[in-house]
Formats: structure tokens, C-alpha cells, sequence
């Protein structure tokens, strides 16, 4: 990771050090989610109405995933909670919450702040 800057460009004084937060993610507020018969249905709204067409399911390890996209939460934040609760390697873990992110991302399910 690069240094944060110490001081701003063009200034001749230092300043406390740059803090860069890590981009957290939330759900989409133009979906609807719902638990039925133990699955994580989700299905996006457009204009008012359900988007049929574009249904999506999660698994076991998706739906805790998605409950706790609900408050935001950072990459780094659902890697820790994925290699405690799963028993998943650090590395593997961060991966694989990686690329869920991207997919979920891709479908317009989440966004960041």
C-alpha cells in the first residue's frame, strides 16, 4: 500500500497523515429481499414493480453475507467474519468475498460509501 501523504501538494508545512477508509458496501435500495422456505430471495424494482426477470438466490454462506450487507460493512470486515464463522483460510477468505462482491456488484445489488 502506498504512504498516505503527509502533507498537502503545494503546501510547505506538514499536516496529520492522510486516513484512507476503505470503501464499505450496502444493499441496493431498489430491491426487494425476503427469506422464504430457508433461501434469500432478492429481486430488483424497477418503476414500481418487481423485475421478474432478474431473480436472484443466495446460499447459506450468501444469505449471512447479505444480512450483513443490510448495515455496510467493508471487504476486509466480511473477510474477518467469514474466516471466523466458516473456518476458511484469511487468503481464501478475502478472495472469495472478493469476487461475491463483484458479482453482487455487476447485478446492481449493492452499492458502495
Amino acid at each position: 500500500m502506498a504512504s498516505p501523504l503527509s502533507e498537502p501538494l503545494g503546501s510547505g508545512r506538514a499536516t496529520e497523515p492522510f486516513q484512507r477508509t476503505a470503501p464499505r458496501f450496502f444493499r441496493n435500495s431498489s430491491l426487494v429481499s425476503r427469506e422464504v422456505a430457508g433461501e434469500t430471495i432478492v429481486v430488483p424494482i424497477c418503476r414500481g414493480v418487481g423485475d421478474l426477470d432478474s431473480v436472484y438466490t443466495f446460499n447459506g454462506v450468501g444469505r449471512s453475507i447479505w444480512r450483513l450487507l443490510e448495515n455496510g460493512h467493508s471487504t476486509e470486515e466480511l473477510a474477518r467474519w467469514l474466516a471466523a464463522n466458516y473456518q476458511v483460510d484469511a487468503r481464501q477468505a478475502l478472495a472469495d468475498v472478493e469476487s461475491y462482491l463483484a458479482e453482487l456488484q455487476e447485478a446492481g445489488l449493492i452499492r458502495t460509501a
